[in-house]
């Protein structure tokens, strides 16, 4: 007796091979990218740290530049309590005097020193194998005292002068990583402490990054995408979300707010569509517009599934690049993921919307309703006072917003004599 079914073997084969093909247009993207990627003093105790470096690791693989940034706010409390000296704070910065700072250097140094040692682990039958990271430090945050805030003299705790951006970009362009501690350095030959967030921001900042991640508590709370006017009205949800609109605000792009809890969050976030985590950006991350010859092949894409479930007219490539000019899509992160065509009668005033479609990842997500709504802006801009659809399968969604049922003697007289009767679509009809 043969057995045909798959074995778990292949599926695992399947599977790895239909993850590649969807997170291909991602490495192309990213090669060549340079992302700040910052992670607090907890992430570093976690379980999880030891796979994010790993993870990290496949990211240089990639050609992917980094600038690694890391707390250590944990093991600097640790190591006062453990020598009797107190642990101060005043408007969320340390009070770091002699003692402190002492303490903070060295807590800070033997983190640095183990991260150093964990990327450069080769070991065969590891994510590291033949890795060969080269990772480097050094004086290239600039900073200054903070200075004496409401009478507290803040001592040793410091803030960013200026990043030695030259000194960075000379280290990625030989392949390194470039780990930078939560410290500055002042040109009297002083050092400050400070926060890991500030420097990950000021980096990402001053060598204009295309991307600023941060890994660290849950960010469960906040949805997937926020526009930094979103994110300054949940601003107390996550504690980077402060450096993020900071960060967005001074020109980067994307800011990324990952949960350390999250096994392959990092790679999840930067090599597929939905992403593991948060992103803040200066503008929506979903875009509405007028469709392009270039948006064929993604409208296809989309219709495909709708067109052999009869829920849609098939559209053949040569006919959609003719009608391209009538489609309206939403573009997520470079892919179009709804679109909706609307072929005007103006002789009549009304109007067809054909062709609504929302990808299966998206649909109940409200989209469609967003689509239509900027469909009827259009129409109405056109002098359109009526829309009216076809439909076979989708009549319940045309009844909830707004459409109602109609006659064929409705429609204009030259849709009358296109009709397919073979197809017996209903005929649904909205007053704009």
């Amino acid at each position: 007796m043969i057995d045909n079914k798959p074995s778990s073997l292949q599926h695992n084969s399947a599977t790895t091979t239909s993850w590649f093909r969807r997170a291909a247009p991602y490495i192309h993207s990213h090669r060549g990218a340079t992302f700040v990627i910052a992670f607090d003093g907890e992430t570093v105790d976690s379980q999880g740290f030891d796979p994010l470096l790993h993870d990290i690791a496949i990211l240089s693989s990639l050609g992917i530049k980094l600038i690694l940034v890391f707390g250590a706010r944990p093991q600097i409390e640790a190591s006062c309590e453990q020598q009797h000296v107190p642990v101060k704070y005043h408007k969320g910065l340390r009070i770091t005097d002699e003692n402190s700072l002492a303490i903070a250097k060295a807590a800070i140094g033997k983190l640095r020193l183990d991260i150093e040692s964990k990327l450069s682990s080769g070991l065969p039958h590891t994510p590291m194998a033949d890795a060969r990271i080269r990772c480097i430090s050094g004086n290239l945050v600039i900073a200054r005292p903070a200075g004496i805030i409401d009478g507290v003299d803040l001592g040793h705790t410091g803030k960013i002068r200026r990043i030695d951006s030259d000194g960075i970009n000379q280290q990625l362009s030989m392949g390194n990583i470039v780990l930078l501690p939560p410290l500055g350095y002042s040109l009297t030959g002083e050092s400050f402490n400070v926060s890991a967030e500030s420097i990950a921001t000021a980096v990402a900042t001053a060598l204009k990054t295309d991307k600023l991640i941060f890994i660290g508590p849950s960010n469960q709370t906040l949805a997937k995408e926020l526009t930094v006017t979103e994110a300054k009205a949940s601003i107390t949800a996550h504690p980077s979300l402060p450096a993020a609109i900071d960060a967005c605000e001074s020109g980067v792009e994307r800011v990324h707010l990952l949960d350390r809890a999250i096994d392959g969050g990092l790679l999840q976030e930067l090599f597929s569509r939905d992403g593991a985590g948060t992103l803040v950006t200066a503008t929506s991350f979903e875009t509405i517009r007028q469709a392009s010859i270039d948006d064929v092949g993604g409208i296809l894409e989309l219709i495909q599934p709708l067109e052999e479930k009869g829920i849609v007219v098939k559209r053949s490539r040569e006919l959609l690049e003719q009608e391209i000019e009538h489609f309206t899509v939403m573009e997520r992160d470079g892919s179009v993921i709804a679109c909706a065509a609307l072929y005007p009668y103006p002789e009549n005033e009304m109007a067809e919307l054909a062709c609504l479609a929302v990808s299966e990842h998206y649909q109940s997500s409200g989209r469609g309703k967003q689509l239509l709504s900027t469909i009827e802006k259009t129409g109405k801009s056109q002098g359109i006072k009526s829309f009216y659809v076809l439909t076979t399968q989708t009549a319940h969604w045309f009844l909830e917003h707004g459409f109602a049922a109609a006659e064929l003697a409705d429609l204009p007289i030259q849709k009358q004599a296109m009709y397919n009767f073979q197809r017996n679509s209903r005929v649904y009809r909205k007053q704009l």
